[in-house]
């Protein structure tokens, strides 16, 4: 006869390990849920989180300051919703802090977005949605990386989109400068970002030059972020990070451009423009782009991958701005498509991302690829990338085959310190500075 004991333990491990495999599953579901900049919902269109008043602004605020951020989205149904935001506290990775909500909000953990209107004037229906953050009774009380969501009745399980936003409470001064590489291979298509970072005056305890971890961001792009976790020179308060490997970008070229700001005339960019009497569909067919990469280098003004919402047919680009398709066009050299790679339309107009949305089909009869997007009127920068077809951890995009790279290209950065107290649980945001590789040359 079984031992009663043993039968109970079988029992109560299979249990255990039932609930196990549970919240695993729960956990994995969660994380997925919680990607930065990503919309969960295909009615979602045009989400923009700058800094209140500057369209062309990175949402980046002060900690206990009077700094405000914009929020603005569109929802293509049309109709009346009950959406609420929180924010989520993370680590400088993006993944979430193992800190309570209310140790890092002040206030309401939601609230809802009050302000909305219908569109008008235009013949695509919307409701869009605005609002001003944090307000006086929800606000950040820590510095660092913060996932502001969106969700659907005050249901956090109803993510409708995230999108990044730091809160920086500045205690080590910051600097960069943007110098040609020193490796042969990387001298004239790359950009070399040295950091230095001074803690005399931050009254933070660094038991090691670990303790600090840096982060540089080309042109918001933080999919290509570089984390540099160790100095390359340590003195007393003073941290430099200079190791090619780490602080080394791919320059690209200038951002390729569309002006939608107007929809009854043609811009210079368009080569075709479509407004269908019988329905609702506008149709603007961007000119035809070739590759660059054997192209000399030519600078002109771009916004480094991000798109505004603009209008010049209307009054208020927000609810009076019209939606059409925009029809991309990429000519491969030889009119052939790349062998094993696919090509993406990139920037902030497909969030960056590579997938089925940014994803161009190659037409095999007129050799070309085409893609078709969604957009509301605004001015919108786009670059071409190519993504090899095999899944491989840690491939980046690359603008080899389709822009090129040169060293001498304009680009913003964005350089991000943080510091993990001994026995804290999320990084801290304590430094932060914007450089242009133009104004460095």
């Amino acid at each position: 006869m079984p031992d009663f004991c043993n039968i109970v333990n079988e029992l109560h491990f299979h249990r255990m390990k039932k609930l196990f495999l549970f919240f695993f599953i729960v956990n994995i579901t969660a994380a997925k849920a919680q990607l930065p900049d990503h919309v969960y919902k295909p009615n979602i269109r045009s989400v923009k989180l700058h800094k209140y008043g500057d369209i062309y602004s990175y949402p980046v605020i002060t900690l206990n300051s009077t700094d405000q951020l914009e929020l603005h989205f569109d929802d293509m149904d049309a109709d009346m919703k009950y959406y609420y935001y929180g924010f989520q506290l993370c680590n400088a990775d993006w993944t979430p802090a193992n800190v309570q909500t209310f140790d890092y909000i002040r206030g309401f953990q939601s609230n809802r977005i009050t302000t909305y209107r219908n569109s008008s004037l235009v013949q695509v229906r919307y409701t869009h949605y605005q609002a001003v953050l944090p307000e006086r009774n929800s606000a950040p009380t820590k510095a660092g990386n913060y996932l502001l969501k969106v969700f659907l009745n005050d249901d956090t399980s109803k993510l409708v989109f995230t999108k990044r936003m730091l809160v920086v409470n500045t205690k080590a001064s910051v600097s960069a400068i943007i110098t040609q590489p020193f490796n042969a291979n990387f001298f004239r298509t790359h950009q070399r970002v040295q950091v230095a970072v001074n803690t005399a005056n931050a009254q933070i305890n660094t038991f090691s030059p670990q303790d600090l971890k840096v982060v540089v961001v080309q042109n918001n792009i933080w999919s290509a972020a570089s984390v540099i976790d160790r100095p390359t020179i340590f003195r007393g308060n003073y941290f430099e990070y200079s190791d090619e490997e780490n602080t080394t970008f791919p320059a690209g070229k200038e951002w390729r451009w569309i002006d939608l700001r107007s929809l009854r005339l043609m811009s210079e960019r368009m080569d075709k423009l479509f407004d269908s009497d019988t329905s609702d569909r506008v149709d603007v067919y961007v000119k035809p782009d070739g590759e660059r990469r054997q192209q000399l280098y030519v600078y002109y003004r771009d916004f480094n991958g991000i798109y505004t919402i603009e209008n010049r047919d209307n009054a208020n680009p927000y609810w009076q701005g019209d939606y059409a398709w925009i029809h991309f066009t990429y000519i491969p050299p030889g009119n052939r498509a790349y062998e094993g790679k696919s090509v993406y339309v990139f920037g902030e107009l497909t969030n960056y991302e590579q997938n089925d949305d940014s994803k161009m089909i190659f037409n095999e009869t007129k050799g070309i690829y085409e893609k078709e997007l969604y957009l509301k009127q605004g001015y919108y920068n786009y670059s071409y990338v190519t993504l090899t077809d095999r899944k491989q951890v840690g491939v980046q995009p690359s603008y080899e085959n389709t822009e090129g790279n040169y060293w001498g290209t304009e680009n913003g950065y964005m350089v991000l310190v943080y510091f993990r107290p001994f026995g804290a649980r999320a990084d801290e945001l304590i430094g932060f500075t914007r450089v242009n590789s133009a104004i460095q040359r």
